[in-house]
């Protein structure tokens, strides 16, 4: 089982942000963090990296829910999607997939509502 689900795209990578930022919206996801990994690897080590950002999505009612049946899910959170510049006029988006990450936690109310946040996360990959 993979850990992520991605989607290359031919557009370029502040247009990949914008459109993942939009659709996460539309899914019921807020994004609370945001990481510039090439500004920050630049900033910290002097090192020229590709165009990476580090979005942390979340959608408050499903993390909720989360909390409420393990409350240690929180380690877990928020659903953390990439846009990366992919080379060659590419991006790629990939967003974590949380059945795969809650695979550890014995908890079947959990897995299940992982399933949910997995089919959300789905819509936003596909809607790109």
């Amino acid at each position: 089982m993979s850990y992520y689900l991605s989607k290359i795209l031919s557009i370029t990578f502040d247009e990949a942000v914008t459109r993942t930022m939009d659709a996460l919206k539309k899914e019921g996801f807020g994004v609370i963090t945001e990481i510039d990994v090439k500004e920050t690897l630049k900033k910290k080590i002097g090192i020229d990296f590709p165009s990476y950002r580090i979005l942390g999505a979340c959608n408050p009612t499903l993390a909720y829910e989360a909390l409420k049946l393990e409350d240690k899910v929180g380690t877990m959170l928020p659903c953390n999607v990439v846009v990366r510049d992919a080379g060659g006029e590419q991006t790629e988006v990939a967003a974590i997939d949380p059945v795969a990450s809650m695979q550890a936690i014995d908890n079947p109310e959990l897995k299940r509502a992982a399933q949910q946040v997995r089919v959300q996360l789905e819509k936003v990959i596909e809607q790109l």
